[in-house]
């Protein structure tokens, strides 16, 4: 069975040419962390992607996988 793709934020930091170990020493996390995160193996809390959105200077809904088509 396949993980769910429930975050983007892979995607997210490439187009604003970040790297997930500047995330990762931004928000004083480990590199394993926002790894595990980028590949949707776990998912950040609300308030973490709150603090990634301003981070990346982009709405949290950006973050996030559409539900809709």
């Amino acid at each position: 069975m396949s993980k769910l793709k429930l975050n983007r934020i892979k995607i997210v930091l490439l187009e604003n040419n970040r790297t997930s170990k500047d995330l990762a020493s931004h928000l004083g996390k480990t590199e394993s962390t926002v790894s595990r995160w980028c590949t949707n193996e776990v998912q950040p809390t609300v308030e973490t992607l709150y603090e990634i959105s301003k981070y990346l200077k982009v709405d949290i809904r950006e973050l996030l996988v559409s539900t809709t088509k």
